[in-house]
């Protein structure tokens, strides 16, 4: 099932054309839907920028357990979106 949640791990992944896709079909099966209206935008100004996965992050981001883990991953996130 394709939904918001979905995208949201894609686009956390680095699969920024997958979560796209997911919150357009969102979009269309409600057209009002405006988490999904700000996300389509947000990711259609961000496709140059964010040309492929990061795979070493996407590896990390898979096998996290710990807190420190977790720290780190989200301290990687907020340098990537700066």
């Amino acid at each position: 099932m394709k939904t918001l949640t979905l995208a949201n791990i894609y686009e956390l992944q680095g699969l920024k054309e997958e979560a796209l896709d997911i919150y357009k079909e969102v979009l269309k099966n409600d057209p009002d839907n405006s988490d999904a209206k700000i996300a389509i935008r947000r990711l259609s100004g961000m496709r140059k920028k964010f040309l492929k996965v990061n795979q070493e992050m996407k590896d990390f981001f898979l096998k996290m357990e710990t807190e420190v883990e977790f720290n780190e991953f989200e301290r990687w996130l907020l340098k990537a979106w700066n």
